[in-house]
């Protein structure tokens, strides 16, 4: 980390008054404290974090006298497994530690990397799966509830809730000017799909609207029903505009506007993009084919959100009673979708890679039109997020921001104002070039050796990397499970 990045950290964190949610101080006045596992698994559980071991939170993050960092050092190592006892942990993350001086007096700094997406959930072995698991919140660690443990163990398990029957439903409640039209399409891009099946229920299963026993099935519903909030009333999208920058902070009146798009999947994309639309501005550009007016936030990209928080929100059960959320605020939009990110970790949402969650539901979209026609709403390649946040860039505006949790999923897209900063599009230019620089000069380097050298945190070096590796200027040297995954300038 080097003297200079400690002693920024430390300056924000006495800035603000407490630790957050990347970095973690602990006194350690006579030994490793027994807390600092909770930390741990709750780190690598989430996105990573450091721990400033040695360091007095309570006494405005300064370093402990007489800190007995050798002993510290040598509990940590034999805790987590290293010193040829059994871990205190199950699922032991990677880590790094570092000796460092703060104010004249040692301190240990330990790097703490985020699980892969298979390996977790990192928990205290002598507490259990259910109660010694936990995951990061702002300054705090706090236990995995039993949802999303569930949703942890899922991540990469094949879910098959989209073809499951829905209680009650039969063949009468699908349109059927829609099942012709995926029989159409199915004939004409992947005509081996309907080979033999030349009755309407042989086409209904082969397509898997209905199972083998003639049940029609959630996906089947969503893409092709009549009213598909007949059986599932929260299935919906759920739009509102509030005033200001935060829910609730206009008094009495609630919400500029409040839409519920229900229907399809097809229609709820194309009601929640309108809807979200008539709250924004439009803006004009001027280019060579003359001046246009568009939305400040690009419809492709409003779209393309939308659609990703259908398609890969989870329709589990446990989820039925929560919509997916689009919140409007002064400054951005955000939407929100049930169930966590699948298949992947948080650092390598942008890399290109499909995994979705529920594949009947998204091959039936890939072959339904929108209602209004505008092409298939979902195309299955792994090009969604490149291209929000190419589209973004294009027109100047602050990249699309990606928080995944354990039992949601968050998407925030700024609007532009003369407060969403020059400045900060600066700030971030000069961490993408430091980046750069750094791997010009080291040729490759990890994730947490980028965040070291450029003084960023971990979840901060992940997003540039992201941005970097989406403008095709930097590469993954391994595959995103491997602990070896270091980064290097694109030849």
């Amino acid at each position: 980390m080097g003297v200079m990045a400690l002693a920024q950290i430390i300056e924000r964190l006495r800035s603000q008054g407490t630790d957050d949610a990347t970095y973690e101080a602990k006194s350690c006045t006579v030994g490793l404290s027994k807390d600092v596992w909770e930390t741990v698994s709750a780190f690598a559980n989430t996105r990573g974090g450091t721990l400033l071991l040695g360091v007095n939170e309570a006494d405005g993050f300064t370093p402990v006298p007489d800190f007995p960092i050798d002993r510290v050092c040598d509990q940590f190592v034999s805790g987590i497994g290293d010193g040829g006892s059994r871990s205190v942990l199950e699922n032991p993350p990677e880590y790094q530690i570092e000796r460092e001086i703060l104010d004249g007096r040692p301190v240990l700094v330990i790097y703490v990397d985020e699980l892969p997406a298979a390996q977790k959930p990192c928990f205290i072995r002598a507490r259990g799966i259910q109660g010694g698991g936990y995951k990061r919140v702002d300054d705090k660690d706090i236990r995995l509830s039993p949802n999303e443990l569930y949703a942890i163990q899922s991540v990469t398990a094949v879910d098959a809730s989209d073809r499951a029957p829905v209680d009650g439903a039969s063949v009468d409640d699908l349109d059927e000017a829609v099942c012709e039209v995926l029989f159409s399409r199915a004939l004409m891009l992947s005509p081996r799909s309907m080979r033999g099946a030349d009755s309407i229920d042989e086409r209904l299963k082969r397509l898997n609207l209905t199972n083998s026993q003639g049940d029609v099935v959630r996906a089947g519903l969503l893409v092709a029903g009549k009213y598909p909030q007949q059986f599932f009333p929260k299935l919906a999208v759920d739009i509102a505009a509030h005033i200001g920058t935060s829910k609730g902070g206009s008094g009495s009146l609630r919400f500029r506007d409040r839409v519920v798009c229900e229907g399809t999947i097809g229609e709820m994309i194309e009601d929640a993009v309108h809807a979200v639309a008539k709250n924004l501005k439009r803006r004009s550009t001027v280019s060579s084919l003359g001046r246009s007016d568009e939305l400040e936030i690009p419809e492709l990209v409003l779209r393309e959100a939308v659609t990703n928080a259908l398609v890969h929100r989870s329709y589990n059960p446990r989820f039925d009673g929560e919509a997916v959320s689009v919140d409007i605020f002064d400054d951005r939009v955000e939407l929100t979708n049930p169930g966590g990110l699948w298949g992947k970790s948080w650092g390598d949402l942008a890399d290109g890679r499909s995994c979705c969650r529920n594949a009947t539901l998204m091959k039936l979209l890939s072959l339904v039109p929108l209602p209004s026609g505008a092409g298939a709403p979902a195309e299955g390649n792994g090009t969604g997020i490149l291209l929000m946040m190419a589209e973004m860039e294009k027109r100047g505006l602050r990249p699309p921001e990606f928080y995944p949790a354990i039992d949601h999923f968050k998407v925030i897209l700024w609007r532009p104002s003369e407060r969403a900063s020059a400045g900060s599009r600066v700030d971030f230019a000069s961490d993408v070039s430091g980046i750069e620089q750094s791997l010009g000069e080291h040729s490759e380097l990890s994730i947490n050796e980028l965040a070291k050298q450029n003084g960023l945190s971990l979840s901060q070096a992940r997003r540039r990397v992201r941005e970097l590796i989406a403008q095709g200027r930097i590469e993954a040297t391994a595959a995103p499970t491997s602990r070896n995954r270091k980064y290097r300038l694109c030849r």
